[in-house]
This record gives C-alpha cells, sequence and structure tokens, in this order.
C-alpha cells in the first residue's frame, strides 16, 4: 500500500515520462510520428502475404483475422522487450534521485499503451472500410480486454526489467523468447487449428485468452466468453502479484548494480 500511495504522489512524474517517451519515440526520422501506423502495415502485408498466398491458411478475410490479433501482440512483444532496459537507460536518475523505481516500467508501458490505441484507429478503419463492420455491444468490452493486456505487459516488464539490471544478457535473450511466444499465441493462426492433446500446455500462455477475447469482439463481432475473460484476468492478476514481489526484492539494490 506505501508505494501505491507513492506512486499516486509521483503521478506527474510517471506523465512526464509517458511524454518524453512518445516524443522521443521517432525523434529525427523522417517519417516520424507516421511510423505508428506504418510498421504494424508492413508486418501485416508480409504475413499476409506468406499465410494467405503461399501457405495458404483457408481462413476468409485472413488480413482481418490476423490484423486484430496483431496490434495487441506488437504492443506486448514491444512493452517487455523494450522494457527490459528502462531501468537501465534511466539510470543517473536511479543512482541520483529517490522515487518509486516502479515509476519506470509502468510509464514505458503505458506509454505502449497510447502508441496502440492510436494505431486502433487503423484497424477499425480497416474493419469498416473492408465490410466487415463493427459490432457497438461487443466494442464495450474491448476495454476489459485492453485493461487484462496492460495488467500483464507491466507484470512482465517489472519482472524483466529488474533482473536485467542483474543480468544484462536477458534484453537479447528476449528477442528469442518474444519470437517464439509469438508462433506459440493464437496470432497468424486459430485456437481450432491446435491439436486437442496440446491445449492444456496451450492455454498456459496468458496471452492465449486475450487475443482470443480481441478476435471475438473484432473480427467475429460476437461478446467474448465470460470464461475467456476470467481466464485472461486471472492470469494477468497473479503475474502481477509475481512481477510486484520479484520487483519490490530486486529494487533495492538497483543503484549498486548500476
Amino acid at each position: 500500500m506505501k508505494t501505491l500511495k507513492e506512486l499516486y504522489q509521483y503521478r506527474a512524474m510517471i506523465g512526464s515520462l509517458i511524454r518524453r517517451d512518445l516524443r522521443g519515440r521517432y525523434k529525427g526520422s523522417v517519417l516520424g510520428f507516421a511510423w505508428t501506423f506504418i510498421n504494424p502495415l508492413l508486418q501485416l502485408a508480409v504475413y499476409t502475404l506468406v499465410f494467405s498466398t503461399i501457405m495458404r491458411s483457408g481462413i476468409e478475410d485472413y488480413y482481418l483475422f490476423l490484423f486484430v490479433a496483431l496490434i495487441p501482440w506488437l504492443f506486448f512483444s514491444s512493452s517487455i522487450s523494450a522494457g527490459a532496459g528502462c531501468i537501465l537507460a534511466q539510470k543517473e536518475m536511479v543512482k541520483k534521485i529517490y522515487f518509486p523505481r516502479e515509476v519506470l516500467p509502468i510509464a514505458h508501458v503505458t506509454s505502449a499503451l497510447i502508441n496502440m490505441l492510436l494505431t486502433f484507429i487503423v484497424v477499425f478503419a480497416a474493419l469498416i472500410v473492408s465490410g466487415k463492420g463493427l459490432n457497438p455491444i461487443a466494442l464495450l468490452y474491448l476495454p476489459i480486454v485492453i485493461f487484462a493486456e496492460y495488467l500483464l505487459a507491466i507484470s512482465i516488464t517489472l519482472i524483466v526489467s529488474a533482473v536485467t539490471v542483474y543480468f544484462r544478457d536477458l534484453e537479447h535473450i528476449l528477442a528469442i523468447v518474444t519470437m517464439a511466444w509469438q508462433f506459440l499465441t493464437p496470432i497468424m493462426y486459430s485456437v481450432e487449428m491446435v491439436p486437442e492433446k496440446l491445449l492444456p500446455i496451450f492455454n498456459l500462455n496468458p496471452m492465449t485468452p486475450i487475443i482470443i477475447a480481441y478476435r471475438d469482439i473484432l473480427y467475429y463481432k460476437q461478446i467474448p466468453h465470460v470464461k475467456t475473460l476470467l481466464h485472461g484476468y486471472l492470469i494477468s492478476i497473479i503475474l502481477l502479484i509475481v512481477g510486484w514481489l520479484i520487483f519490490g526484492k530486486l529494487k533495492k539494490h538497483f543503484a549498486e548494480e548500476m
């Protein structure tokens, strides 16, 4: 509770870090903020070419099937891969100024979340222009799913950012882990394609229920199952508690390790 009160007191600092991250994300690049939309669109084009034209997934409107899951995944993967170094990136601040260290991963993930929300403009536009459309009732559940993913992203980022201070190679290992994690998440394929005997293991993936819920709302235009939402929140909350405890234990010696 003490840490939560401190975080509230330092909310202005969190806001300042978020604004700085958003302004500096594409600073110096020619296209600037446009990369927020260009990056996912380029990835979408490549995956669609491979799985819709070459490997032929057979899924109707595959580019939309993929797009509504790819955007949330990019938010999650960028949160943990770039977030691993968010403490080290501010090492001078950590060594000289007192503030709750949780501010740094929370600000990083929140900045990535804002970036994803802006990208959803393209997702909605693609759904409307394609004729797929949107279900206003199902959309009411979208903030619930986004918040579950936000909690999950903060959970993992708390862990990896703290561990990276002690084990710097983790940043490089995460590049491989996130790539493997993407293929073990139903982004480029549907859950129905997973062999039944592997489903219990497959469902241990915390991103599985979240991606399913996104696809239910945006692609199938239906309200996600309560079981799916509960599954997503249960895993997110458990990992948040674990991440909070690990970060709280390791943050005590951040300054010494830098």
